[in-house]
């Protein structure tokens, strides 16, 4: 028996309202992770 799965209705529906949020969010972690990475202990005793 195949139940009804809403989810991806759901994403497809909501990716177009969605899409500059998870971008920016996206985009903001990874500049983050890429400045933090570059801290060594010397760096954060300043």
């Amino acid at each position: 028996m195949n139940t009804f799965n809403p989810w991806p209705v759901f994403f497809r529906r909501e990716w177009s309202r969605s899409w500059p949020f998870l971008t920016g969010l996206a985009i903001t972690g990874y500049l983050i992770a890429k400045m933090t990475a570059n801290f060594t202990e010397e760096d954060l005793n300043q």
